[in-house]
């Protein structure tokens, strides 16, 4: 493609199960998107999130969060 510079960017999801569904969520920016399998959720994420940046001129993205497990006693 003449002209066009085509970036990329590694973000970080956290994936969720609900009602049969998994719902993934970008933690860098606000965007979540859904499917019925695992990796249909990630796809569809990708997905959504590259039209999220479609559009803009400036890209701000939050610093990739730490993610880490807690053991909370309930």
């Amino acid at each position: 493609m003449d002209g066009v510079t085509i970036k990329a960017m590694r973000l970080t999801a956290a994936v969720s199960e609900d009602s049969g569904w998994f719902v993934a969520r970008c933690l860098e920016v606000e965007v979540t998107s859904q499917g019925e399998s695992l990796e249909e959720a990630r796809r569809n994420l990708v997905e959504a999130l590259e039209l999220y940046f479609e559009d803009e001129s400036e890209i701000v993205v939050n610093e990739s969060p730490i993610i880490v497990s807690l053991d909370v006693a309930v």
